[in-house]
């Protein structure tokens, strides 16, 4: 156990700290994070970078899904078209990408769909040629 985490170790995980480090570059490559090395701090990055750091955790993970929530708030610009191309690549290659955003025209740029939801329920499903944000919000409050 000597090559170990402490965590895992705790948590009956048998992970070596050899093969984190390498996922944690494979994906700090991928994700293009800004970073000294893969042992800096995650609080310590850019709202950006750490953005990509959460979606390289799920992303790690080999999903069939993945629903991302809020993915460019409070990110710069570069970031944002960053995260969108990771999107757009990731619905490429087959994976089911749900997407949750209050920024419309990220809603319209990305989507193959949009449902509209209110008080919990699916009110309205579009397709991205009859999609304009005033039926979104149209939508959404009646």
């Amino acid at each position: 156990f000597a090559g170990l985490l402490a965590s895992e170790r705790q948590n009956g995980w048998v992970i070596r700290v050899k093969d984190i480090q390498q996922l944690a570059a494979q994906w700090i490559g991928r994700l293009n994070i800004k970073t000294i090395n893969a042992n800096a701090r995650v609080v310590e990055l850019s709202g950006g970078n750490q953005q990509k750091v959460v979606i390289g955790k799920g992303l790690a993970q080999e999903p069939r899904i993945i629903i991302f929530d809020e993915p460019t708030r409070g990110v710069d610009v570069g970031a944002i078209a960053e995260i969108h191309h990771l999107i757009n690549e990731l619905a490429d290659r087959g994976i089911a990408v749900v997407v949750i955003s209050s920024y419309l025209p990220e809603i319209m740029n990305l989507s193959d769909r949009v449902l509209v939801c209110r008080q919990g329920r699916i009110v309205e499903e579009l397709t991205p040629e009859e999609t304009t944000e005033e039926k979104i919000m149209f939508a959404a409050v009646h």
